[in-house]
């Protein structure tokens, strides 16, 4: 337990059904190995919502959404060797894990064995309570769960990158989406407006499944190379056999059969999107018949996500992004709820000054 604390502020969720406000707590003073850092930008994401609404278990109350974040840095531990002063920094979805398991021997610190810390509403082992995110005015982190911003980017634009970008980019990695490939997007959202992105500066073929016909000139313009309209069946049993990978990011229960009906043989969709409640099984047959595989990924590990920053600085990929005031973080709730959004809302954290 650390007995110096820095005072701050934020926004919170005091119960799954009152309205998100200020909130005033503490965060500790930084220990040798941690980063202190100013938070600018905050990126809204839509298990922000899930977990202050109590749609997953377990929301801790007072509850501190936010782990899109990007800053700059204020002062550093005296160990602390990768970052000074002034940098401009990010923090993803989590700020610890065991670092001895054999997931965080890899740099797969998501999957740590021991469970991860992530940035908000876990198990605090600093301050014996739970963690708060990045709705607020600053932040405390470990140097090794901190990532450097690449020059160039618009530091508002690239705060979703830490989420939604990592959580596109570590599958399209994974199963080798590239040159030569037929990549396939289902959603345009925040997740599916970064995965088009992503998998098109790969070299990929990129196919877009979305049901509304009017998402079709945005898809085209962020990278894709062809529209789907998957409530048109005529349309989809044209693309029956002829993908190689699929990353679903729909965050809502749907039909799956469909999707793993457009893979060839051997072929994967991952789901990245997470509903509250599950998705119907799919038909086991759509399966076998093709030796078909039906997966998911959660987010990436710290390593892969400067590889993912790193390559966003070089091909210049940002999210696109609308930006509120922290005082407007209940209507873009309720604005998410409608997908009325393209396609991230970005939190102006000097807005707290007006709190």
């Amino acid at each position: 337990m650390i007995a110096t604390m820095i005072d701050t502020v934020g926004f919170a969720a005091p119960s799954a059904e009152a309205p998100l406000g200020p909130f005033a707590f503490t965060r500790r003073e930084p220990g040798p190995t941690d980063v202190h850092i100013d938070i600018l930008f905050c990126g809204v994401c839509h298990s922000d919502l899930h977990t202050a609404r109590a749609e997953w278990a377990g929301t801790v109350y007072p509850c501190v959404p936010g782990h899109e974040i990007v800053g700059r840095v204020v002062a550093t531990g005296a160990a602390v060797k990768g970052f000074a002063k002034g940098d401009l920094v990010g923090v993803g979805c989590m700020v610890d894990s065991c670092q001895q398991c054999a997931s965080c021997a890899e740099g797969l610190e998501q999957y740590c064995e021991r469970g991860m810390t992530g940035t908000y509403n876990s198990p605090d082992k600093h301050t014996g309570g739970v963690t708060y995110g990045g709705y607020s005015k600053d932040i405390v982190v470990d140097e090794k769960f901190v990532l450097r911003i690449p020059d160039g980017l618009d530091p508002a634009a690239a705060a979703p990158l830490l989420c939604a970008g990592i959580t596109t980019w570590s599958p399209l990695r994974h199963w080798n989406a590239g040159k030569g490939t037929k990549v396939g997007v289902v959603g345009l959202g925040g997740l599916g407006h970064m995965a088009i992105k992503l998998a098109h500066a790969l070299g990929a073929h990129v196919v877009l499944f979305t049901t509304s016909p009017d998402k079709r000139a945005d898809a085209l313009a962020l990278g894709a190379d062809e529209v789907v309209i998957s409530r048109d069946a005529e349309e989809m049993a044209a693309r029956a056999g002829t993908l190689d990978f699929i990353i679903n990011t729909v965050a809502a229960p749907h039909n799956l059969d469909p999707f793993l009906s457009a893979l060839k043989r051997d072929g994967v969709m991952t789901l990245v999107g997470a509903p509250a409640e599950p998705h119907p099984s799919p038909t086991v047959f759509n399966l076998i018949m093709g030796r078909r595989s039906l997966a998911g990924s959660l987010i990436g590990g710290i390593a892969e996500t400067q590889e993912m920053l790193d390559f966003c600085g070089k091909h210049g990929i940002t999210a696109e992004i609308e930006m509120i005031p922290i005082q407007r973080i209940n209507e873009a709730y309720e604005r998410m709820l409608k997908s009325d959004v393209k396609y991230r809302f970005v939190i102006d954290m000097s807005s707290l000054g007006t709190v």
